[in-house]
C-alpha cells in the first residue's frame, strides 16, 4: 500500500466519474470482493467514513500503522486521512460515506465527540456489555432507510448516524477495547482543526496558527501536507468554504449577509472566493442545493443503482 495516496469519493471511482452525493451506503463485500479483499490506501477529501464490522476480521492501515479489528467493531475515518483495509474473505458489515459538512457533529468540534471523530479509530463494541446493540441498531436503521427510500428518510438517517457516533464515542471514553493511532503530528493536526473551527471566520494567516501551536510555519506546512495532502492555506480555504456552504444552505440570509458574517469586508470578494472553490456563484450553488433538499427522496443523496442493496472504502 505504498506510494502516492489517491483521493476518491468512493474507492476506485474518480471524483468526476460519479454523481455528487452526501451519503452513500453499501455492504463491505460488494466493493472489497472486487479488489481481492484489499482496499489500497486512499483518502476522501470531503467525506467521513464509518465501517460497521459484523463478521469476519481484518486490518485497518493508517499510514504506516496497522490496527487489527474483529466483530463487532466500528471504524471511523475523518476526511483527508490516508487509509486502507485488508479484509478476510468472510467479512461482513456496512460502510457509510458521509459528506463531512452534513455530519451532526463534525471532527474537531469542541467537546469529547468532536475530538473522538478527529482521528481514525477502531472501537470494539463488546456485546456482553449491552452497549454494542444500540450502536449496531442505529447504523442498521440507516441501512434500512437507505434501502427502502421512503419519504423523510434523510432525517432518520442523520438521526441514526448521530446516535451511533455519540454512543461509540462514549464507549471509547469509558475505556472499551479501543485502538487509536496518534503521534505528535496527529495531535498538532487535531489542534489545528479545533483552532480553525473557532477562528476561520477571522481570516487568520497560516503563521497565526503555527504560532498558536508553537511551531514554525514551515513545520506546520509539512504536517498539513503529510496528513491531508493540502497546503495550509488550502486547508484554511476548505474549512472556510464549508462554513460558507452551511450558512448559505441553512440560513435565510442573503449572499451579502453571509459574506459579512464570514468576515469578508467585500461581498464581491466572497463571491469570487466561492466561485473559485466550487465553480458556481454562491447564489447558483444555494439554489441548486435548496432544490435538492426539496426532493422527497432525500437531500442530494447519490444512489448507486448498480451496487448491492446496502464495501469497503
Amino acid at each position: 500500500m505504498a506510494g502516492s495516496i489517491p483521493t476518491y469519493q468512493l474507492y476506485g471511482e474518480h471524483e468526476n466519474s460519479s454523481a455528487q452525493f452526501r451519503l452513500h451506503c453499501e455492504t463491505i463485500p460488494s466493493r472489497s470482493s472486487l479488489h481481492h479483499w484489499e482496499i489500497g490506501q486512499h483518502r476522501h477529501e470531503h467525506f467521513f467514513q464509518i465501517l460497521l464490522i459484523t463478521g469476519g476480521s481484518g486490518d485497518a492501515v493508517y499510514g504506516s500503522e496497522i490496527v487489527r479489528f474483529e466483530p463487532v467493531s466500528v471504524l471511523t475515518i475523518p476526511p483527508s486521512i490516508g487509509h486502507g483495509f485488508r479484509f478476510s474473505a468472510d467479512i461482513d458489515g456496512f460502510v457509510f460515506t458521509i459528506l463531512t459538512s452534513r455530519l451532526p457533529i463534525r471532527p474537531g468540534e469542541p467537546g469529547s465527540v468532536g475530538a473522538f471523530l478527529s482521528r481514525p479509530r477502531v472501537t470494539r463494541l463488546p456485546e456482553n456489555r449491552g452497549q454494542a446493540s444500540p450502536v449496531r441498531s442505529a447504523l442498521e436503521s440507516v441501512v434500512e432507510e437507505w434501502t427502502a427510500r421512503r419519504s423523510g428518510r434523510s432525517v432518520l438517517m442523520e438521526n441514526g448516524l448521530a446516535t451511533a457516533l455519540v454512543l461509540t464515542a462514549r464507549i471509547a471514553a469509558e475505556g472499551a477495547d479501543e485502538t487509536e493511532t496518534s503521534d505528535d503530528n496527529d495531535r498538532r493536526l487535531d489542534a489545528l482543526l479545533a483552532l480553525l473551527h473557532r477562528e476561520v471566520r477571522q481570516h487568520r494567516p497560516a503563521s497565526y496558527y503555527a504560532r498558536a501551536l508553537g511551531i514554525s510555519t514551515t513545520h506546520l506546512a509539512r504536517i498539513v501536507k503529510a496528513k491531508t495532502g493540502l497546503s495550509t492555506q488550502n486547508l484554511i480555504a476548505q474549512r472556510l468554504l464549508e462554513e460558507a456552504q452551511r450558512e448559505l444552505l441553512f440560513t435565510p440570509d442573503s449572499v451579502q449577509g453571509v459574506a459579512y458574517r464570514l468576515g469578508f469586508a467585500d461581498p464581491a470578494y466572497f463571491s469570487r472566493f466561492f466561485t473559485r472553490q466550487t465553480g458556481l456563484t454562491p447564489r447558483t450553488w444555494k439554489q441548486r442545493e435548496q432544490a435538492r433538499l426539496a426532493q422527497d427522496e432525500g437531500p442530494g443523496i447519490y444512489i448507486d443503482k448498480g451496487s448491492a442493496p446496502v464495501s469497503g472504502g
